[in-house]
């Protein structure tokens, strides 16, 4: 038996080395029992997805396998998989991941926390909500996992000024058991005399104080659970909101661009005006769930009144005031981060919003992208001074002549950047066209005909559920690399338009809340050592329950009305096909989509 469990954990320790070479062998059949080119683009799909899954190689590594593996098999050219590794959307992410990096470089993102912490006040159920509106809000833009690991401290700090110690409210969880250990040991202790036995009244009275310290304490502890765990979620809900946001934002746009080149319907100020209101509505549902269960929200919490919290919260309110007063007034970079980022925000919503006639009308049509944008914007950052210049340091000899500092230095940026995102946003791109080119995709899309019995509004349920689930177990990305192209055959194939489903599918990605292993910022929550690992089921569970629900709701109300969704466009017709319309008909008493014959 010790052989065994010796051995076992061998093999443990080799898992990598055993996937990596056991996966490539146990695919091969799939070069012979398959057509041709289909049959080794599916041997590369599957072996990719193996390795993002399990990590075998780091996610970045995995990512550049297309480019020796399409080549080498035959399936497509290099001179057609490397530029897929820098087009224009990861320009944008680039160019945002660059914004980002100057936001916390002169450290405007803890200046905006601190701020909407002082509006919201300290009461429990106002402070989770202020907690999750500033993570939401910075992760729009900012990264989620440096969003979470700025807030976490800030929180922290806050919940010692209101509770005190952790380890001391720990200890607190426990003093009935303890005292009630005493009191046995005093009445059933020999040595003890009659006269000095407690009374029934001691007893109770102990009991009593021991009960109230326990209670108070237990209530403390779910509440401090309720506050870290806000945060991650907050940020992952918020990243949705901005094409920049999340990594499967912009992997929807360059497999669209892809797989339907005419399609111009997605871009930062359309995907904005989408799921900015997506995500207030998730993030009010989900301030509720969590204030509900952590006991935050109370009656007794949410008004002005004076009881024994209100000395802890006003410690709470005088951290924050502190923290702020720190800051010092606003400097002249912060001022001109702050105007840059407003201006790199309105200048991509504004490009071409669909709803009205934007910008991009004064160039030639089809010439500026949101990239174009984005990188005109972060470039100025490069040579913009950090210091306000002054005409008299020109005349003045006793000043400093030292070189003037700008408010970004490439040293910086590239410290920042994280480029292994941006190679695995191009392994997604060059593995939907290869997908694409050996017709991979149609081929798995044949195979979808009894999905195309189910209504198209129980599909998207159905889309986003089941990779809401994956992605617990998967990143994200990687998880939107492997489906989208399969999602766009089905939809082509049932003749529904295909953003019906390819949307969902992309927020659903964003939905994995209930493990610490599911996303970055999850894991950073968890290592506090606060949180356990059932705390996050539980609350997670409903959350993507809640999460389902909203983008249902959105894509069949707002989401149908700015995308046309009720119908099958042109753009999504492959040349071949006759050019008739076929329409999903809207039933005028229901927003579902009915089911297609």
């Amino acid at each position: 038996m010790e052989t065994i469990s010796t051995f076992a954990k061998k093999l443990w320790c080799v898992k990598k080395q055993l996937i990596l070479v056991l996966t490539p062998l146990i695919l091969l059949p799939l070069l012979f029992g398959l057509p041709e080119k289909e049959g080794k683009c599916l041997y590369v799909v599957l072996l990719m997805a193996v390795f993002w899954c399990t990590e075998a190689l780091p996610l970045a590594v995995t990512a550049m396998l297309p480019v020796c593996l399409f080549p080498t098999m035959g399936i497509l050219p290099s001179k057609k998989v490397c530029p897929q590794y820098f087009l224009d959307t990861n320009f944008l992410f680039l160019s945002g991941l660059v914004m980002a990096s100057a936001i916390e470089e002169w450290g405007l993102h803890r200046r905006i926390a601190l701020k909407v912490l002082k509006i919201v006040g300290v009461k429990p159920a106002w402070l989770i909500l202020g907690m999750m509106i500033t993570s939401a809000f910075l992760s729009m833009w900012l990264s989620n996992t440096a969003t979470t690991a700025m807030m976490l401290p800030i929180a922290n700090a806050i919940l010692e000024s209101l509770f005190g110690d952790l380890a001391t409210l720990k200890e607190n969880c426990k003093v009935k058991e303890e005292t009630e250990g005493e009191v046995s040991n005093l009445i059933n202790g020999g040595s003890i005399k009659l006269h000095s036995l407690p009374s029934e009244k001691q007893i109770l009275s102990i009991d009593g104080t021991a009960q109230e310290i326990r209670t108070e304490s237990e209530y403390q502890m779910k509440v401090w659970k309720g506050f870290l765990i806000c945060i991650p979620y907050a940020a992952s809900i918020g990243g949705t909101a901005t094409l920049t946001g999340t990594a499967p934002n912009l992997i929807l746009i360059g497999q669209l661009k892809s797989y339907f080149p005419e399609c111009d319907l997605i871009n930062f100020g359309s995907w904005f005006a989408f799921a900015f209101p997506l995500m207030v509505l998730f993030l009010i549902l989900a301030w509720l769930w969590i204030s509900f269960l952590y006991g935050g929200l109370n009656t007794r919490l949410c008004v002005k009144k004076q009881d024994e919290r209100a000395q802890a919260e006003k410690k709470a309110e005088a951290v924050i005031d502190e923290d702020y007063r720190k800051l010092g007034p606003i400097n002249f970079a912060e001022g001109a981060i702050a105007f840059f980022f407003i201006l790199f925000a309105v200048l991509l919503f504004t490009r071409d919003p669909k709803f009205v006639t934007g910008w991009s009308t004064f160039f030639n049509k089809g010439y500026v992208s949101d990239a174009t944008t984005g990188v005109i914007i972060v470039s100025i950052l490069f040579f913009f001074p950090s210091q306000k210049p002054s005409l008299s340091w020109w005349f003045d000899s006793r000043a400093s002549n030292t070189p003037y500092v700008p408010l970004l230095s490439w040293k910086k940026a590239q410290a920042c950047v994280p480029w292994n995102i941006i190679l695995l946003l191009g392994g997604g791109f060059a593995m939907a066209k290869g997908c694409e080119e050996s017709g991979l995709a149609a081929w798995i899309g044949a195979y979808l005909q009894p999905i195309a019995q189910v209504p198209p509004a129980v599909a998207v349920m159905f889309i986003t559920a089941f990779l809401a689930c994956f992605t617990e177990f998967a990143s994200n990305t990687a998880t939107i690399i492997i489906f989208l192209p399969v999602i766009a055959e089905l939809a082509m194939f049932v003749k529904v338009n295909p953003l019906y489903f390819m949307i969902p599918a992309t927020t659903g990605c964003s939905f994995a809340f209930m493990l610490p292993v599911s996303t970055p910022p999850n894991s950073i929550a968890f290592a506090s050592g606060h949180l356990l690992v059932k705390d996050m089921v539980k609350t997670g569970f409903v959350m993507n329950i809640l999460g389902i629900l909203s983008v249902s709701l959105a894509m069949n109300t707002w989401g149908r009305a700015m995308f046309s969704l009720e119908t099958y466009p042109d753009w999504a017709r492959p040349v071949n096909m006759s050019s008739t319309v076929t329409d999903i008909q809207f039933p005028s008493d229901s927003f579902n989509l009915t089911s297609l014959p």
